[in-house]
């Protein structure tokens, strides 16, 4: 595409961006807004890229073993019907599952970035799988996380832990739902992922492995996944170092001195607009008091950031049983979805379907939100 040296456009991004980072330093003060931005990316990079990356590295062995021991194979044919009939995907997504769960949202990218893997699926799939694996993204971690807290009276968070992540499923189906529906429209629901699929046996019922014994097996795949986890470590870098990094100075506020230019400072502004929405917030969520919504809303940047605020709330008594469920459900679902969902299409090669995956992912958090709080209400009406 080619456009004018000189246009509207440019014009338009110059005023955005000069007002946007304005705004902010004016509030921070310019040095410490450029300390802040630097110290909060090497932050993060240091503390969440290469924590990712290890992950992937871990997450990709496994899920290599997965395929070439015949884990994937099983998965799709045991849970293949249930799986297509709740997400409209092949049984073979449920290792996708697993894998993030276990682990963090770019571990699908382990997956998918293996042929015999993409061999299950339709092309206008494999897109949707970026909300399914971010849907149950560091659930086993946020799992231990609630489960190990306890009230400022010694009550137990297990009941709102279990109802959120049934809130937090209910959104995944939203979200792939949704994304599957407009991929349908891109793609057309008959495309195979992989142009060129081996059509000499059937790969429901057959599959390939490597050559020699278990043990090389073994080994070579321990290797090749973990390689495929470096090399997906590093492309996630940019999108969770950009993004985050907005994300949390818009999100977080001052620290304890003031503006300083220390990492993970903020302007608070995300939160401010939440106690705005206040009239829309607490009959969705329930939240008795509005900043409880910063928790799902720091969500977006980053799961374990927002899991930090939780049992500082519940000392302070702002949040309690109910709003931990509805808490648990949104950050599950969203588990930081903002900071790695555009690396992750980029990853998967679609790109331009960012935005449409981003729109339906919040969709999703909400909807778990939602269900969450109906689903406490409903389990206290009864018992």
């Amino acid at each position: 595409m080619v456009k004018k040296a000189i246009s509207a456009e440019g014009l338009l991004f110059i005023v955005c961006f000069f007002a946007f980072f304005g705004i902010i330093g004016n509030v921070m003060g310019g040095t410490n807004m450029l300390n802040t931005i630097i110290n909060t990316s090497y932050a993060l990079l240091t503390e969440t890229v290469f924590y990712i990356m290890a992950v992937a590295i871990i997450a990709g062995a496994i899920s290599e073993l997965f395929m070439e021991f015949g884990v994937v194979s099983i998965a799709n044919k045991l849970l293949s019907r249930a799986v297509r009939v709740v997400y409209g995907m092949p049984g073979a997504s449920v290792v996708g599952i697993f894998t993030t769960y276990l682990s963090d949202n770019p571990a699908i990218l382990t997956l998918t970035d293996n042929e015999g893997y993409q061999a299950y699926f339709k092309k206008y799939q494999i897109p949707a799988l970026t909300n399914l694996g971010t849907a149950f993204g560091m659930g086993l971690i946020l799992t231990a996380f609630v489960a190990g807290i306890t009230g400022p009276e010694g009550q137990s968070f297990f009941l709102p832990l279990v109802i959120g992540k049934i809130g937090a499923l209910i959104g995944s189906v939203v979200s792939v739902r949704l994304m599957l529906r407009h991929t349908a429209k891109v793609f057309g629901r008959t495309e195979n992922a992989i142009d060129e699929v081996d059509t000499q046996f059937d790969v429901i019922n057959y599959r390939t492995t490597r050559d020699g014994s278990g043990f090389n097996r073994l080994m070579e795949a321990l290797l090749s996944g973990g390689h495929r986890g470096v090399k997906m470590g590093l492309s996630i870098a940019p999108g969770v170092l950009i993004i985050c990094t907005v994300i949390l100075i818009l999100t977080n506020g001052a620290g304890d001195y003031g503006f300083t230019g220390g990492a993970f400072e903020g302007v608070g502004f995300i939160p401010a607009v939440g106690e705005m929405l206040g009239f829309i917030i607490r009959p969705l969520f329930g939240f008795t008091d509005t900043s409880a919504i910063a928790v799902p809303l720091t969500a977006l940047g980053s799961a374990g950031a927002s899991m930090g605020l939780v049992p500082v709330l519940i000392s302070e008594g702002v949040i309690g049983r109910r709003d931990v469920a509805v808490i648990v459900g949104m950050i599950m679902c969203w588990s930081g979805f903002m900071s790695t969902h555009l690396a992750m299409m980029e990853n998967l090669g679609y790109p331009k379907l960012a935005g449409k995956s981003i729109l339906y992912h919040t969709i999703a958090g909400v909807s778990a939100g939602v269900s969450a709080n109906l689903l406490f209400r409903l389990v206290e009406m009864l018992f």
